[in-house]
């Protein structure tokens, strides 16, 4: 059984019960999936302190809308189009200057609001994580969407379709055309860094 498939039978016992006003059994649903909520905003936004509050508001959110979810199974879904509605409300409201903005103090690095291991620990690896995080966040909000739900959160095809209110196709299609641009992106930026360690 997969790790999602984990947290919707742990969810499944304690929703019933803090949409019944159960307020351990409603800490006990953020304890479940918090981690899950805060990592998609964190790639959403590359971002600790924005991934934070975004995680923070979705289960306010979350907490204040109970009762209007219809079907419990429908719950994950639900979640994460909470999610997605207030990852895209803080994204209106920051400058994409704020997601460059580099940070450095003397021994560290924070890049992106990413911690960077110092340059002898598994520094390629970490470059191109780096290089995929910026790869992704050049995309249209579309498929950078689709993107961060099918292959980072591992949400399926209909569950994706049931968020953002389009066809399975349609996230299949936006899924095809964006893994396409991020190998473009990905080969392009791997070029030029090449070509600019050689001019070195």
């Amino acid at each position: 059984m997969s790790l999602p498939d984990l947290d919707m039978d742990r969810s499944e016992s304690v929703l019933v019960r803090a949409r019944l006003g159960d307020k351990l059994a409603f800490n006990s649903l953020v304890s479940i999936w918090y981690k899950r909520i805060y990592n998609f905003s964190y790639k959403y936004f590359v971002d600790h302190d924005l991934a934070s509050e975004a995680a923070q508001r979705t289960f306010i959110k979350v907490y204040d809308s109970l009762e209007q979810l219809v079907d419990n199974a429908k719950f994950k879904s639900w979640l994460y189009i909470i999610a997605l509605n207030i990852c895209r409300e803080e994204g209106r409201k920051k400058s994409r200057v704020t997601k460059m903005f580099v940070v450095e103090e003397e021994g560290q690095e924070y890049t992106k609001g990413e911690h960077v291991e110092p340059a002898d620990k598994g520094y390629e690896q970490k470059e191109l994580s780096n290089m995929v995080i910026e790869a992704l966040d050049m995309l249209g909000e579309e498929q950078k969407e689709v993107i961060l739900m099918k292959e980072y959160e591992g949400l399926k095809f209909r569950e994706i379709a049931e968020v953002l209110g389009v066809s399975e196709n349609t996230v299949k299609s936006r899924l095809y055309y964006g893994l396409n641009n991020m190998k473009k992106l990905l080969e392009k930026n791997r070029a030029f860094k090449e070509s600019y360690d050689y001019g070195k």
